[in-house]
């Protein structure tokens, strides 16, 4: 794709987005036919200055996930500052489509990633990673059936990025932890309680991370210092709507809530 076609592409999706409204599909001249297309019209997505790029996120980390949007593999999706909520806010979903809340591990950089020629491992990600943060995420897309769109356009729209609660850094030696195991419970007040652990996100919150460094780094944009990635729901996502109150407890790390508003 050239560089005026991927602009097309992204202006269509940025505007779809701030409308809250959906499409059937890209066209087929503005269609990415691989990751690195789709990451291509992410990077272009016309966001104002002052909505910088707060972080991350990964999406599909889950046989259950990858399923349900239709791809074979984990996406990466940029989180604008817009999409960072505080805890305990009210979050409307009255044009949120996929109408799900799902409870994540974050990681905020304390340095920036410096692309180098081979894959990066876990251990020299994490020496990178300053904080654990706990989040909620509530993911949306910019399609009306985003299972059948495919893997580099769901990258292109930013891997079904929406809003994002994001809890303050973690104060516990989570360091020693085996996130892997963790256990998390998720309520949603009256109506459903669900477990999960770190292991459905690729098999561990920090091996999900490193995936994305090295998914990232691949197309030049790696995560830099200050920016936040969350890894992907450690749960089946909890339905959910208006009139909600989710909240995901996350043991000795703390608990994470929102409100589900009109």
């Amino acid at each position: 794709m050239g560089e005026t076609t991927t602009k097309i592409a992204a202006d269509r999706i940025w505007d779809h987005w701030q409308r809250g409204e959906v499409m059937d599909d890209l066209p087929s001249e503005l269609k990415p036919q691989s990751r690195q297309e789709g990451y291509a019209i992410q990077a272009s997505l016309r966001c104002p200055p002052e909505q910088q790029l707060a972080g991350w996120k990964i999406a599909a980390t889950s046989p259950a996930g990858q399923s349900h949007i239709g791809v074979d593999g984990p996406l990466a999706g940029r989180i604008f500052q817009m999409c960072v909520i505080e805890p305990g806010a009210t979050v409307p979903v009255e044009t949120n489509r996929m109408r799900v809340c799902e409870p994540e591990f974050a990681f905020r950089f304390a340095k920036d990633i410096s692309p180098k020629d081979t894959p990066f491992s876990v251990d020299e990600v994490m020496a990178l990673v300053g904080d654990l943060h706990l989040t909620l995420e509530l993911p949306d897309s910019r399609f009306a059936d985003f299972a059948s769109v495919g893997g580099p356009t769901l990258i292109a729209e930013s891997a079904c990025a929406r809003e994002l609660v994001v809890g303050p850094a973690i104060t516990t030696d989570w360091r020693s932890i085996d996130l892997s195991q963790h256990a998390v419970t998720g309520h949603v007040a009256g109506r459903i309680e669900r477990e999960g652990t770190g292991a459905n996100v690729l098999g561990d919150p920090r091996i999900a991370l490193t995936w994305l460094v090295n998914e990232l780094s691949m197309v030049g944009t790696p995560p830099l210092a200050g920016q936040l990635v969350t890894t992907g729901t450690s749960m089946v996502p909890l339905e959910i709507v208006e009139g909600d109150h989710v909240m995901a407890d996350f043991g000795v790390l703390g608990q994470i809530q929102v409100h589900i508003g009109v």
